[in-house]
């Protein structure tokens, strides 16, 4: 696989573009559903069909567009509990067309969340190189902490550190330190970036 070629797709726009976070395309009342959708799927008793039913609730109240509950529900058809990826797949599908028919400003962001989730579905079936492009997609449609972080999980899990740490330095290097800030954040925290720990800064002060 040409990494350098990979790189340069994720390096190339990075001024060209105008940087924001997942939710910053949201509006306020899709926001608290988002949290109170995570809140509940991180509960150690998750009980997939409760949450199924809290997503169409907040949908049918208008706090979730279409995209986002076609989002909403492929998490939990790729969570652990359920690997329904049948289901994971066939949803990839619906989100697409809905982020198409309903167009707009938040076009880019919504086909960003739609590749990461096919990355999600072919990193955990092992298709690292497929999930790498479907992850180097999203992070060319929409610049996050947490789409460069799905970047480096995958070349850390495909054991291709030097390059992981070669895409981190020029990401500490060229990207807004907001983002960086909340990369080394990710770092920090997620077991699947532990091997680039030695490459965070040490200054959390």
């Amino acid at each position: 696989m040409d990494f350098q070629q990979l790189f340069s797709r994720i390096l190339q726009t990075v001024d060209e573009e105008a940087y924001f976070t997942p939710v910053d395309h949201v509006d306020g009342s899709q926001r608290a559903a988002a949290e109170a959708f995570q809140s509940s799927i991180s509960q150690p008793d998750f009980d997939p069909d409760v949450v199924r039913s809290l997503v169409d609730k907040l949908a049918d109240r208008g706090h979730f567009d279409p995209v986002m509950r076609l989002s909403a529900l492929h998490v939990i058809a790729c969570h652990p509990k359920v690997r329904d990826f049948d289901e994971a797949a066939r949803l990839c599908g619906e989100q697409e067309f809905a982020a198409l028919e309903q167009g707009g400003p938040s076009l880019q962001a919504n086909l960003a969340s739609v590749d990461r989730h096919r990355g999600v579905l072919a990193f955990v079936r092992g298709h690292h190189e497929v999930a790498l492009d479907y992850f180097a997609r999203a992070l060319e449609r929409q610049r996050t902490a947490e789409n460069v972080g799905n970047v480096l999980c995958t070349l850390c899990a495909m054991a291709e550190h030097d390059e992981a740490r070669s895409l981190l330095e020029q990401v500490r290097a060229a990207f807004p330190k907001a983002l960086v800030d909340k990369l080394n954040d990710s770092i920090a925290r997620d077991p699947d970036l532990a091997s680039l720990r030695s490459e965070a800064p040490h200054d959390h002060h």
